[in-house]
């Protein structure tokens, strides 16, 4: 999945696959993490948070389930 970087002090980039509803996020500690059945509303809300890290733990990290890659 193609990531692209964002500013965050968190997150380093950031993948959606709206045909799998599939969120893949890179941390800025190098660790990689897909998150599944993200609505594509969610993943626009992300991109287009002022703190991405904020909305990240608000609105995703433990709304849907994950792996880590």
């Amino acid at each position: 999945m193609d990531r692209l970087p964002v500013s965050s002090s968190n997150l380093a980039s950031v993948g959606y696959d709206p045909s799998s509803m599939t969120l893949e996020i890179e941390f800025k500690d190098g660790s990689l993490y897909q998150y599944f059945d993200v609505p594509v509303a969610v993943y626009q809300g992300l991109m287009n948070a002022d703190s991405k890290g904020t909305f990240f733990s608000q609105n995703l990290r433990n709304d849907y389930r994950y792996t880590r890659l």
